[in-house]
């Protein structure tokens, strides 16, 4: 029995199985862990490995899972916690050019809640972060430490490696097999009848695998560090908080921490090859800082879940560090925002940025800048938020998130014409960003287009994976009494493409099937 790939978006799932079913998936868990040894001796993958899994179909395949992901609500869709996370990983990336593998990849970073310490690499170049990892990373040399060792699996192209003997056509079976293992282990009334034959070992060969796939991206990781200038003791001290996270988990855990346990032996090895290398010390950036108590304000939006976020952020404010003091009153500033109260929250970022820029100084970090921006629109200054978004464009000019508030100041100060101009340039500039047909629907729907804000609301439905969503969006744009000629033909286009594309998708699942 097979599941569909529909499935992977984990709707059963806690949310802490959600995240740990990709690792799983492929046999490729976290260890926070690096060697000295140069990526240019690692081995290179056999001619048959290539044939059997390309670089084309490794990326097929993260795409099709990380579009699951997107749609699950534990994706943490904000902006300024993607843009740190890449901009991070870039920097990581830079200093070691090698880490992007053969293929070449275009990595993408993101982030997920959850409470369980762990980051995970998926095919062709996406790596998620969990939210507690986040936060229980002390400084950006540990969290560089993750994200170098997940860079590590994807460069040496794990994935291909583990299922290389193994037709392609089998790849999704063999993700909702290990699935479906999962599932059963947190829901054994969910799942009984997709364990049975020799599902158990078919697992445990990829768990196998799994320990020579860490060896590798250990040797990566700790060149990338190395590289780009992080200080190696930082991977000991978080694989040290790994270990004593996992002895913390019960009987339920996910298989991967189960069956590879973080011993004091592995830190000894770190130990070991890290002991020659010259200390470096590296000042963490504000930024780190920032988006971690901005995780912290995301991780539980609950009442509760703010109330408790509140708590530790005011137990953070009596830090002596002006960037641990900078940080709280912005975590707190971003709270007093999400619990309604828009003038309290400029009250505290503006001792935010006191602590670390002077208490009359302009604000100089897009992270304020970004929280100043929404502070302003929730306060209904529509005209005060479309200028300081329109400074900050120039300021910040690869910002995607001071470019996404410019359009939602555009449309709040009723500038709907300039906000269809300028989110249509941006549309044909970044074709792969949903949000940017979200902000054209409403805009469309402030004016009164029918056709226009479903054909929008069509085009990011279908970016997002949600093909059929995206059909019906057309049918209501078809139907509606503005449609012109060209609305329609346009739609009859995108209907053919469309439905080409749910075909595929449904002889992919037929193939699974057999």
């Amino acid at each position: 029995m097979k599941l569909p790939l529909s499935s992977l978006s984990f709707p059963g799932l806690p949310r802490a199985a959600r995240a740990a079913a990709l690792a799983i998936l492929i046999g490729l868990p976290l260890a926070a862990t690096t060697t000295s040894a140069p990526a240019q001796n690692l081995p290179s993958l056999g001619d048959t490995e290539r044939e059997e899994l390309s670089p084309l179909m490794e990326r097929k395949l993260g795409e099709q899972i990380i579009r699951e992901i997107r749609r699950d609500r534990d994706y943490l869709d904000d902006a300024p916690v993607i843009e740190y996370l890449n901009t991070f990983g870039g920097t990581l990336l830079s200093a070691f050019p090698e880490a992007r593998g053969e293929a070449g990849y275009d990595f993408f970073f993101f982030a997920v809640r959850d409470p369980m310490i762990n980051a995970f690499a998926l095919p062709g170049g996406f790596i998620g972060v969990h939210s507690a990892l986040l936060l229980a990373a002390q400084n950006e040399s540990e969290l560089a430490s993750v994200l170098a060792h997940e860079i590590g699996h994807v460069s040496q192209r794990h994935i291909a490696r583990m299922l290389g003997k193994q037709r392609q056509d089998a790849l999704i079976p063999l993700a909702s097999l290990v699935l479906a293992a999962l599932a059963a282990r947190s829901s054994p009334d969910a799942s009984t009848a997709l364990l049975m034959g020799g599902q158990g070992m078919a697992i445990q060969r990829q768990l196998n695998f799994s320990r020579d796939a860490e060896r590798e991206a250990d040797r990566v990781g700790l060149s990338i560090m190395k590289e780009a200038g992080f200080d190696t003791s930082g991977m000991v001290s978080f694989f040290g908080r790994l270990q004593t996270a996992t002895r913390a988990y019960n009987d339920s855990a996910p298989a991967y921490l189960r069956s590879h346990p973080l011993t004091t032996e592995r830190i000894a090895d770190i130990q070991a090859r890290t002991r020659d290398m010259r200390y470096r010390q590296r000042a963490d950036s504000l930024d780190f800082h920032l988006i971690r108590a901005r995780v912290r304000v995301l991780q539980d939006l609950t009442p509760q879940g703010l109330l408790d976020a509140v708590g530790a952020l005011d137990m953070q404010a009596q830090g002596k560090t002006r960037n641990q003091l900078a940080a709280a009153k912005y975590g707190l500033a971003f709270a007093a925002l999400k619990q309604g109260n828009p003038d309290k929250a400029q009250e505290l970022l503006q001792q935010a940025v006191a602590a670390t820029q002077g208490p009359a100084a302009p604000i100089q970090n897009v992270n304020f800048t970004n929280l100043a921006i929404d502070i302003k629109l929730a306060q209904g200054k529509a005209a005060d938020a479309l200028k300081e978004a329109d400074a900050a464009r120039a300021k910040f000019p690869l910002s995607r998130g001071i470019a996404r508030q410019y359009a939602d100041s555009l449309i709040a100060a009723g500038r709907l014409d300039d906000a269809v101009a300028y989110l249509r340039d941006q549309a044909q500039l970044y074709r792969q960003e949903p949000q940017l047909q979200d902000q054209l629907a409403k805009a469309y729907a402030a004016q009164g287009k029918q056709a226009l804000q479903h054909l929008a609301l069509a085009e990011s439905y279908a970016l997002n994976g949600a093909l059929p969503a995206a059909m019906d969006q057309l049918g209501i744009a078809r139907r509606a009494p503005d449609a012109s000629f060209y609305d329609q033909s346009l739609i009859d286009a995108r209907e053919r493409d469309w439905k080409a594309q749910w075909r595929d998708q449904m002889k992919e699942g037929q193939k699974e099937k057999l």
